[in-house]
């Protein structure tokens, strides 16, 4: 079985989190910041791992 290795995601969602509450900031709604930051954050992660 291949070993999970997190980093790369790790890494994505730490990155759409700072985007995202920054963003949430922007359009005065930090919670949906978040969660917009999260969710695409997660998405990088996968692309980073997958090249």
């Amino acid at each position: 079985m291949k070993e999970f290795n997190s980093e790369e995601k790790m890494l994505g969602i730490g990155i759409g989190l700072t985007f995202g509450v920054v963003f949430g900031v922007l359009i005065d709604n930090v919670g949906l910041g978040i969660s917009l930051g999260l969710a695409i954050g997660a998405g990088v992660g996968q692309y980073f791992k997958k090249k």
